[in-house]
């Protein structure tokens, strides 16, 4: 497994240090997120925050921002608070102990053992998807690998086979067969460095395991939104955290609401009476729609364009220029709807 990594490891940033600050950030952001999308981030967000007490001492705002595309947002705000732990807590050093790796908020038990092997060469073995597959087929382990019994007893193999001398190398190959060779659909198996050990390849059954998990029902969604813009180009963000502040991920956002009627215009003219005292008389002028994805939820964005004399004043809300919303944290789908009004 060593020597295959050695030889076969894709050369990603992340790779080229020993710093435990480098090597925690890739891993939040490569929770559920592609490496090739990460790569990017992961250099800029470096440039921006090259260490721990830069990104303890910056702004929440200024954080989400540099975040911004990447999804799943609360690993950002957990990345923050951590860096202002390790800084108050640990004199601005990734704890190498792995209970106190574990008390930091967004560390769970797959993080902190992938930075502490990684960085500082201690002992633990991780375990996540990739690694779990791997498991699975070279034990022809049947079953739901995520339910709880089943996942400790992928965790107790997962450190038996952990090479000692080497646990950081160890832990990125097995994490690099999986996601390279050893993968969820038509795995080489001829390519695989482990090949005569796999029960599940000798059984012919190793395109079966793991088995696969039922995955939650789709719910469609519709979301208008009002795109509010003065004469001066200018429009205003809020930012909700319930309701459909979720589906923004809680960032800075149009007005907007979530409705099942066929009629959406009207009840967002109604949302902007009721909520922001924006007159009914005001014309809402459709744009063009845009589907959008987050988790479980597909999404119908249906943006309004709403010119008004003047904008509501609103607390905690913000009024930026429509062409720079970008400098304030938004999500893919605030984008989405600003790019379907600027120029209208």
């Amino acid at each position: 497994m060593l020597s295959w990594f050695a030889e076969r490891k894709r050369d990603l940033p992340w790779r080229r240090t020993r710093d435990a600050y480098r090597i925690w950030l890739s891993e939040i952001m490569l929770q559920q997120t592609r490496v090739a999308a990460v790569v990017p981030y992961y250099e800029k967000f470096l440039k921006t925050f090259p260490n721990v007490r830069v990104l303890a001492r910056a702004g929440t705002d200024r954080v989400l921002a540099n975040w911004a595309g990447l999804g799943y947002y609360s690993r950002a705000r957990n990345l923050q608070r951590a860096a202002k732990e390790i800084v108050s807590r640990h004199a601005g050093n990734f704890p190498r102990e792995y209970e106190a790796a574990l008390a930091l908020p967004g560390i769970g038990r797959y993080t902190a053992a992938a930075v502490l092997s990684i960085a500082y060469d201690e002992p633990h073995a991780v375990l996540d998807g990739n690694v779990a597959r791997v498991l699975a087929r070279i034990g022809a382990v049947r079953g739901d690998l995520r339910a709880p019994a089943m996942w400790r007893k992928l965790e107790a193999t997962a450190q038996e086979s952990l090479d000692r001398t080497a646990p950081g190398d160890w832990n990125q190959a097995v994490m690099e067969l999986g996601a390279t060779v050893c993968t969820p659909k038509s795995p080489r198996c001829t390519e695989c460095p482990v090949e005569k050990w796999c029960h599940a390849r000798a059984l012919g059954i190793a395109e079966k395991l793991p088995v696969a998990r039922k995955k939650r029902a789709t719910v469609e969604v519709t979301l208008a939104a009002a795109v509010l813009l003065d004469p001066r180009g200018r429009t205003l963000l809020v930012r909700q955290l319930d309701g459909d502040g979720a589906l923004f991920s809680r960032l800075w956002q149009f007005p907007a609401l979530e409705t099942t009627g066929s009629d959406a215009g009207a009840a967002l003219a109604g949302h902007l009476r009721e909520k922001f005292r924006v007159a009914g008389k005001s014309k809402l002028t459709p744009l063009t729609t845009a589907r959008h994805a987050v988790t479980f939820r597909n999404i119908r964005l249906e943006p309004y364009l709403v010119r008004v004399a003047r904008l509501p004043r609103v607390t905690g809300a913000r009024i930026v220029a429509l062409a720079q919303i970008r400098r304030l944290p938004i999500s893919n789908a605030t984008q989405k709807i600003a790019d379907a009004a600027i120029g209208r």
